[in-house]
């Protein structure tokens, strides 16, 4: 038999630190030299290209 939790968490305490891990949208922009859609700050996947 297991033990039992000493301190008890409420459903709205867990809700709360919870509440911090939402995942957040992708910044997704169109590449200048090929317009090809990739992230912020990152390498062209297309034409190998940062910041022409």
């Amino acid at each position: 038999m297991g033990g039992v939790p000493v301190k008890h968490r409420s459903k709205s305490k867990v809700g709360r630190s919870r509440s911090h891990q939402a995942l957040k949208r992708a910044n997704i922009s169109a590449c200048k030299s090929c317009k090809a859609p990739v992230l912020s700050h990152r390498l062209c996947p297309n034409c190998k290209e940062y910041k022409k």
